[in-house]
């Protein structure tokens, strides 16, 4: 995991909140959320069910509009969709119609700078570089789970985006599936360099794929703890049997508990 002091992306304050048109009421998502992610890092975030993860990764990406505070991208506000970052999400979303190469060529077609050679060969480092050589022609129903997220990946890093955003890409994925393509995540970002925010459920994914893990407390979200994960790097599935691993899983575990008991109470 290779990461420089370089703040790729830096979110001051940010707040979000919806209007009920039924109930005319306001409610609160983001309460003004504090958070920087570092060049090539990888930042995960979790946090109790509800507490506005997927919103922010959405305001992140500029498909929300924030209420409040600022989101900047090298330094850039960000206040709309652009090429310089890319969303994963939990479905594949893959084209039936389309094989495998064009599924993933599919932003390059649009951009419309790209020559048929330069797609074909960009297209075919990518499909080896996420573990496809052989299923260049497959369609989606001809790939399994782990494949079709392996394709979406590959797309989204096609544009060669300056963030990737992942919002739960692997919750649908079997056990033993999702902890394979979390290793297979993690070489694919040391190889592309890429710097990630990744939004999960699942602690000991969080520990294992993340340089920090965020934890947001409940709804309206605030960044209620900064855990560093220690692990060493290159990260391998074993490490997940390490006492300290497990202490690192445990901390966030009680830290999200909290907020759990907390909303609980307050209900």
């Amino acid at each position: 995991m290779m990461r420089s002091d370089h703040i790729k992306l830096g979110a001051r304050g940010v707040r979000l909140a919806y209007a009920n048109e039924r109930t005319k009421r306001r409610l609160e998502i983001l309460a003004g959320i504090d958070l920087t992610v570092r060049e090539g890092e990888v930042v995960a975030i979790v946090g109790p069910s509800g507490c506005g993860k997927s919103s922010f990764l959405s305001a992140v990406d500029g498909l929300v509009k924030t209420s409040g505070g600022t989101i900047e991208l090298d330094g850039k506000a960000v206040s709309a969709p652009g090429r310089d970052r890319a969303m994963v999400f939990q479905q594949d979303s893959l084209f039936p119609w389309r094989t495998v190469t064009r599924n993933i060529a599919y932003g390059l077609e649009l951009r419309r700078d790209f020559s048929a050679p330069e797609i074909r060969e960009r297209v075919e480092s990518l499909i080896e570089l996420v573990g496809l050589t052989g299923f260049a022609d497959s369609y989606p129903h001809e790939l399994s789970g782990g494949m079709r997220q392996r394709v979406n990946i590959a797309r989204a890093l096609a544009l060669e985006p300056e963030l990737l955003l992942l919002d739960e890409p692997f919750a649908s994925l079997d056990a033993q599936t999702r902890d394979l393509m979390q290793a297979e995540l993690l070489k694919i970002l040391a190889r592309t360099h890429t710097t990630a925010l990744f939004v999960t459920h699942q602690i000991d994914e969080a520990v294992f794929v993340a340089d920090r893990v965020a934890v947001f407390s409940a709804r309206p979200a605030r960044v209620k703890q900064i855990v560093e994960i220690d692990l060493p790097a290159p990260r391998r599935l074993e490490m997940k049997l390490l006492p300290r691993f497990r202490e690192l899983q445990d901390e966030i575990w009680r830290s999200i508990y909290e907020e759990t008991v907390q909303l609980a109470v307050a209900q």
